[in-house]
């Protein structure tokens, strides 16, 4: 039997519903933010912060604030509708380390991006960059599934991804769309595709090849 290098090794496929706790945990930091603030503080990605102050653990934490309701509503129901079911196709425990990382990841190259560039007045908050990557993975095992969107356009999972690709693309080098990170989107992506071929061994652009023949 071909013997696997360690980070393509399986996790055992375990079940213990990780979306739901990912949604509990970034309602009660939201909930608490009026309560703490300085604790929100320390956990949004500030730049100034991570160099000066040295608190490196933002570019994991940042992906638990959000800056408003709708803000958090919009990254918890993509979660829900899509991370509960990639959720149960990889096991928790997988689902888990891919949404962490993805977002970890997203959040990291944000900031050397910022850095490099010398924009430090900014911070980078909420849960995007990891749901940009759970949105990835959910078209790449469910590349026929078909998507509502508003409720009323029909659109297949892989259509969906390649025109937020293509949406965020173009606001992110148009300066559009305000405040909205739409770099981390896009990383968020990038890092999720080279999660899902790397670790996992399959390769997006190939199911979204072949599913469009059904």
């Amino acid at each position: 039997m071909e013997q696997l290098p360690f980070f393509q090794r399986p996790l055992k496929h375990t079940s213990f519903n990780a979306a739901l706790f990912v949604i509990a945990a970034n309602i009660v930091i939201f909930l608490a933010g009026p309560l703490i603030p300085s604790v929100v503080n320390r956990m949004a990605l500030f730049p100034p912060a991570i160099l000066i102050e040295r608190w490196y653990w933002q570019p994991f934490t940042y992906m638990f604030v959000h800056g408003s309701i709708w803000h958090l509503v919009f990254n918890m129901l993509g979660i829900f509708f899509f991370g509960v079911q990639l959720e149960r196709r990889l096991g928790s425990g997988e689902f888990l380390l891919y949404y962490l990382v993805s977002g970890t990841l997203a959040g990291f190259l944000s900031f050397l991006v910022y850095w490099l560039t010398g924009t430090y007045n900014v911070a980078l908050i909420g849960a995007s960059g990891a749901v940009f990557s759970v949105l990835l993975g959910f078209a790449t095992y469910f590349p026929t599934a078909t998507i509502l969107v508003f409720g009323i356009l029909p659109v297949r999972a892989p259509i969906l991804v390649l025109g937020y690709a293509v949406i965020e693309t173009f606001n992110m080098f148009s300066r559009t769309g305000g405040n909205v990170a739409h770099m981390t989107h896009l990383l968020g992506f990038a890092v999720g595709f080279l999660y899902l071929v790397v670790r996992l061994r399959i390769n997006p652009i190939t199911v979204f090849r072949d599913s469009s023949r059904y």
